[in-house]
């Protein structure tokens, strides 16, 4: 089955993430793609589709949420799983997506949605970032958990079997 991991990110983390998880579906006999979602035009091609987007304060991407709006009605005909990678740190997280947000998403009628924590690396943030996080006390490192990241790949790929 052709499935298209296409995916938002603004310093790599969440194409790090989505690479991973085309990987993992590819491991399990599906014909898996990462693209960015710049070069994501065409859904006509893919029989299910991986989206993901790095979450800034509660919100997609803006190329990622004007990405659904735009494609709303051939990806709700199509499976569709959703990641979000946004929050860093190593408590339990369910509140990196908002509402709103959430909302929008549903609209496409996603079989699955995950919130993965990400990467905050001072060394790739523009200045405005650097302060941003040191005022919310962000956490700095790599708090991605790869093997529920390979999970979640793993239940895609069950699914499309």
């Amino acid at each position: 089955m052709k499935v298209l991991v296409a995916y938002a990110s603004k310093h790599g983390s969440t194409a790090e993430i989505a690479q991973r998880i085309a990987e993992r579906l590819r491991a399990r006999g599906a014909d898996a793609e990462a693209r960015p979602l710049a070069e994501a035009n065409d859904l006509g091609e893919p029989e299910a589709v991986v989206l993901g987007s790095a979450v800034y304060i509660g919100s997609w991407m803006k190329e990622a949420s004007a990405f659904v709006e735009r494609h709303c009605e051939e990806l709700s005909h199509k499976p569709v799983w959703l990641f979000s990678s946004g929050p860093t740190g190593t408590e339990p997280s369910d509140v990196g997506v908002s509402q709103k947000q959430l909302a929008a998403l549903q609209a496409i009628g996603p079989r699955d949605h995950r919130l993965f924590h990400g990467v905050l690396d001072a060394s790739k943030l523009g200045s405005i970032e650097r302060k941003m996080a040191k005022a919310v006390k962000a956490p700095m490192g790599d708090f991605r958990d790869w093997s529920a990241i390979e999970d979640y790949a793993d239940e895609i790929a069950a699914a499309l079997n």
